[in-house]
């Protein structure tokens, strides 16, 4: 293989009716009792089907690769990457951290691609659980590490701004695959550096 290799990643989102999502946006307002012919509410229904819209696409980008020539074996390990999406209970935005490492292989990642991946998987509607177990499978198929970990720190409006309302609570959830999940040492390592207590 070249000195990089590259894979372009692509959301196949299927089509979309953007004035069929306006006039639904405006019959949900309507329906809620929401009246919409003040200035400021007019063009709310775009705005939200627009707003939906652009939280459910990913921006394409460029897997980039490259050889391990120096054999490196020690955990790489990028923290507190940014991270919204949406509850697909109750389509409510939560937004936290991912902390992403791996024990390199044959071959290591571009560092702002482990963000890149996250963002991929984030947008549409999610659960937690399922999009930390997307992001580290998806990354050990591409990736072939010796071993992955992902941990996830979020906080959901779907708990905060209804329900039980319960502001400042946190959810965290975790992936760990290959050594960092079969030796206790390197699992315990990647939490520390997380700075996550399992």
């Amino acid at each position: 293989m070249g000195s990089h290799a590259t894979l372009r990643v692509l959301h196949q989102a299927p089509g979309r009716d953007m004035a069929a999502a306006e006039n639904a946006a405006a019959a949900f307002l309507t329906a809620l009792g929401i009246e919409l012919d003040s200035e400021s509410l007019r063009d709310t229904p775009r705005r939200m089907a627009h707003g939906y819209a652009e939280l459910f696409t990913p921006r394409a980008f460029d897997l980039t690769t490259f050889p391990n020539d120096e054999n490196y074996d020690e955990l790489i390990l990028v923290r507190n990457v940014a991270l919204r999406s949406v509850c697909e209970h109750h389509l409510l935005p939560f937004v936290g951290t991912a902390h992403i490492g791996y024990l390199p292989g044959e071959r290591i990642i571009g560092l702002s691609k482990l963000a890149r991946v996250a963002e991929h998987f984030a947008c549409r509607p999610q659960l937690q659980e399922r999009l930390t177990k997307q992001i580290a499978d998806w990354l050990a198929e591409h990736l072939r590490p010796r071993g992955i970990g992902v941990v996830i720190q979020a906080e959901h409006s779907c708990m905060t701004l209804r329900g039980v309302q319960s502001i400042g609570s946190a959810t965290v959830t975790s992936t760990l695959l290959g050594t960092l999940r079969a030796d206790p040492r390197s699992r315990q390592e990647f939490f520390a550096l997380t700075g996550v207590n399992p």
